[in-house]
């Protein structure tokens, strides 16, 4: 057993005791001791345990099988062809006797079972799951008083009692076949073992939640029921037919019985010693019973009713195998019709089967194809869902007479967001679970991803970890604009999978426009970062510097405002100047400045080496190319233009390049990440 409870003070003492006893008697038997502090007079099974939930998956299909065999009985006796009379299968009794007697093994030890099962206090059912009762006499008690006289009765083999021992019995006395019909006794072994296995499937619900994992389970084990209950039916009817055809040759036997030879019962019966004795012989052919009480004779003034399908068909008479396959067919024509297409007789037990028959189909069909159509309901339930979402958002666009070109995005956004999700609302799910076990989650979703992310690459596990918890997924179809320069910004994206354009005007300056693809692993929003990073930062969001556009499906990770300043609070390794030197270096918004910088200062490195080409030309000075040792190429480097060398050096610092170098100045000046001064493009010299 998986779980072993605690035990009252003076139980353990025994155990003990035992123990111990059995140790000085035996003390080189390491193995015996083992064995006999773990035996099961001495566990207390826990209901809510992993083995007591196998154990009742078992007994649940052992039940079913159980239900199943039992009325095999009634397809035993069969009408011999031509002899009028009745015999037993023999060969298939003792198969189906071996069977159940298996089955009753398997309810014998649940029981045994149920004595060593811990219960619920009733009295502590305030909060929570309850405090359960451990000791094995209260646990006893508490059976005894409850469920055991419907589980003995239920583990009583009444069937082979009345096969094997009340039937030859009867015979003995010289009733003959007719009581057979006592073989109905096993129906009423279906009521307790119906109070048996109908509470063991709400425990199994009320443990697991469920009773088949999938759809598809679910359905096939409500027709599982509804075949067995068409099962019941079909060999119920078969049995009541056998005895509609004993009934009647016994009523014709009684009227010959001034005749020589007169008629007797025993004759009816192909078992008995009297069925191949000269006396039978003579009188099967002079007798009229077979004429009489013949299904296909429509002279005969005996009414079969909606038994006559038994005989006309002569299933009586058929291998075990056929008559099983047209009962079943017959239970399930039926039981589905609720008896409709039945032509009974005025016999009162042939009208009170119909009216079993046409209550109990209703039932079923009501409960278990009921059940059975809603675990197949349940596997379109979310494609339903999104089918009645899309036409609404249909008559909405129409109703508010949107451009076709925004209905087209509108049509392909919720196209991709199904194909991606199936319907499903990931955040509600994550939100419902406990903290711990959300953050596994986000790790195994998220963390390989984001490690794809180069500026990500260089930390550590434990702020992955929070940034990870932190991360939503974000869905864009092509086209969409994710955001607007000058617009604020509200999340970094980080891209999984597709691409976006990010372009800039430089705040809509006229001749300026930069473009750039982002791709897998790239970033945007970058300005949040900088937000988020100040240690008082304003409550306004930051403006966008930059437009970006799908321009494929786009699946990403968004980090929104209030988590980014949550996770730059809690972890201060992000003010770390390796991560800032990391994100100007993978921001695409820093290179471009970066290059704007760049591109300045050669301009005005250039402007200045053509006006002091000029100048010379003026001053009657030649230029040598570079020869010459104070006015050459090289001379532009020497003492003369030192200064001018260490302003466009200095000028280049001012930018981002320079920044990223500059590495006197203190990580924690924030400042640092903002975006530096404009380079004038037209600077004089």
């Amino acid at each position: 057993m998986d779980r072993i409870l605690s035990k009252p003070a003076s139980h353990l003492r025994h155990i003990r005791q035992t123990i111990a006893h059995h140790h000085h008697r035996h003390p080189q038997s390491a193995d015996e001791l083992n064995s006999l502090s773990i035996l099961w007079h001495y566990q207390i099974l826990d209901p809510n345990s992993d083995i007591v939930n196998h154990w009742n998956h078992i007994f649940l299909i052992t039940c079913l099988i159980s239900l199943f065999i039992d009325p095999l009985y009634f397809y035993l006796p069969y009408v011999v062809d031509g002899a009028t009379c009745m015999s037993v299968d023999t060969s298939a009794s003792v198969l189906i006797t071996y069977f159940r007697t298996v089955t009753d093994f398997f309810y014998l030890l649940h029981m045994l079972m149920k004595f060593r099962m811990a219960f619920v206090a009733p009295s502590s059912r305030v909060f929570g799951r309850g405090e359960l009762v451990m000791d094995p006499l209260q646990i006893r008690k508490r059976y005894l008083r409850t469920d055991f006289i419907i589980d003995l009765t239920a583990t009583l083999p009444l069937p082979q009692i009345v096969i094997w021992y009340v039937i030859p019995a009867t015979k003995s006395d010289g009733t003959g076949q007719s009581n057979n019909t006592l073989a109905l006794i096993v129906l009423l072994q279906y009521i307790p073992r119906l109070f048996v296995i109908f509470p063991l499937n709400q425990r199994i619900i009320k443990t697991t939640g469920f009773i088949a994992k999938t759809a598809w389970a679910g359905a096939a084990y409500n027709l599982l029921l509804y075949m067995l209950a068409s099962h019941v039916l079909g060999a119920s009817w078969y049995l009541a037919s056998i005895g509609r055809q004993h009934s009647c040759w016994q009523e014709a036997c009684n009227a010959e019985l001034d005749r020589f030879p007169p008629c007797d019962v025993k004759f009816l019966d192909c078992s008995s010693p009297e069925a191949g004795s000269l006396n039978r012989e003579y009188w099967l052919n002079t007798t009229s019973v077979h004429s009489r009480c013949d299904a296909r004779n429509e002279d005969s003034d005996f009414k079969f009713g909606m038994f006559a399908d038994a005989f006309t068909s002569e299933v009586a008479s058929s291998r075990f195998f056929d008559k099983y396959l047209y009962c079943l067919w017959w239970g399930l024509r039926n039981l589905s019709s609720y008896g409709q297409n039945l032509t009974t007789s005025t016999y009162i037990g042939e009208t009170s089967f119909c009216i079993v028959l046409c209550i109990f189909g209703l039932i079923l069909f009501s409960q278990l194809i009921g059940n059975m159509q809603t675990y197949l309901q349940s596997m379109t339930v979310r494609l339903e869902e999104w089918r009645i979402k899309r036409r609404d958002t249909e008559e909405w666009m129409r109703h508010r007479q949107l451009p076709p070109d925004l209905q087209e995005r509108v049509r392909r956004f919720e196209q991709y967001k199904w194909l991606t999700t199936r319907g499903v609302h990931e955040e509600s799910i994550l939100q419902s679970l406990p903290t711990d076990l959300r953050r596994e989650i986000q790790r195994h979703l998220c963390l390989n991803l984001v490690r794809r992310v180069p500026f990500f690459a260089s930390m550590d596990d434990q702020l992955l970890d929070a940034i990870c918890g932190r991360l939503v997924s974000s869905l864009s179809t092509p086209g969409s604009y994710i955001v607007r320069e000058g617009d604020p910004v509200n999340e970094m994206l980080f891209i999984i999978r597709g691409q976006m354009e990010s372009s800039t005007t430089n705040g809509g300056r006229s001749g300026f426009f930069n473009s750039i693809t982002l791709r897998s692993g790239d970033f945007c929003g970058e300005e949040l970062l900088t937000w988020a990073l100040v240690p008082n930062s304003p409550l306004n969001l930051p403006s966008s510097t930059r437009t970006v556009k799908t321009l494929t499906e786009v699946e990403a990770f968004a980090l929104r405002a209030e988590d980014l300043k949550f996770v730059a609070n809690q972890f201060k390794r992000l003010h770390s100047m390796k991560l800032q030197h990391a994100f100007r270096y993978y921001s695409h918004q820093w290179r471009t400045w970066g290059a704007c910088y760049i591109q300045s200062a050669w301009r005005r490195y250039k402007k200045k080496r053509l006006a002091k080409e000029l100048m010379l030309r003026e001053m009657g000075y030649s230029y040598n190319g570079g020869r010459d040792d104070r006015f050459s190429d090289s001379g532009e480097t020497g003492d003369g233009d030192k200064g001018s060398g260490l302003k466009s050096d200095t000028n280049a610092k001012r930018g981002g390049v320079g920044q990223i170098g500059d590495t006197a100045s203190s990580s924690l000046k924030m400042t640092k990440l903002f975006k530096p001064d404009e380079p004038d493009f037209f600077e004089e010299v």
